[in-house]
């Protein structure tokens, strides 16, 4: 089987990471070697994003966002990729990491990358999505906004988050008025299900 080239250089925690993903496709890869990112490793990701593109790709825990929120402070404009718990998990020895996914979610998260904006690139004529649209949603409070929020960040590809973080990340990748309601739609049936 051919390997799917990958043009950006990937950005992932560590050599287990960098092992599993050239396993599936030609790419490279930019090893942070845990959350605490050092100025050279900063510095490489800045090359990156001018000469090839950046797909920030962290695992889906806690310092995986950690070093997610840090490159997006540090280093705008990069490109995002996002697999769920689910997927990343090697239910044997309890860890997460995107090395334990499969080349099925690897590829459906790298084929759907998301570029982050920042919030003074907002278009002319781009609906957001407010606070109170995500109350009535049930995604904010209530016994299935967990779930729902788990549902509505794979439907996106923008990864699972709480409350409080799910309106930053839908203004951070621009999803629109449209796009969110077409995928808590979706959402909304696979529960009625």
């Amino acid at each position: 089987m051919e390997r799917k080239k990958i043009y950006e250089m990937i950005v992932v925690e560590g050599k287990n990471d960098t092992n599993t993903l050239k396993s599936w496709f030609d790419c490279d890869t930019i090893e942070t070697n845990g959350s605490a990112l050092s100025e050279s490793t900063i510095e490489k990701i800045r090359l990156a994003l001018k000469k090839r593109g950046v797909i920030v790709f962290t695992d889906p825990d806690y310092p995986g966002e950690k070093i997610r929120k840090t490159i997006d402070r540090d280093v705008p404009g990069c490109k995002h990729a996002f697999v769920n718990k689910e997927s990343a998990s090697d239910s044997r020895k309890g860890k997460i990491g995107i090395e334990h996914a499969g080349r099925i979610e690897l590829t459906a998260a790298l084929m759907a990358v998301k570029p982050s904006f920042s919030e003074k690139e907002v278009p002319s004529g781009h609906k957001e999505i407010s606070p109170s649209d995500l109350q009535r949603a049930g995604l904010i409070a209530g016994p299935l906004s967990k779930t729902k929020r788990e549902l509505l960040g794979k439907e996106l590809h923008i990864g699972y988050t709480n409350g409080k973080q799910l309106y930053k990340r839908l203004k951070q990748f621009r999803i629109s008025y449209d796009d969110f309601n077409n995928a808590l739609s979706k959402v909304e049936k696979e529960l009625q299900d």
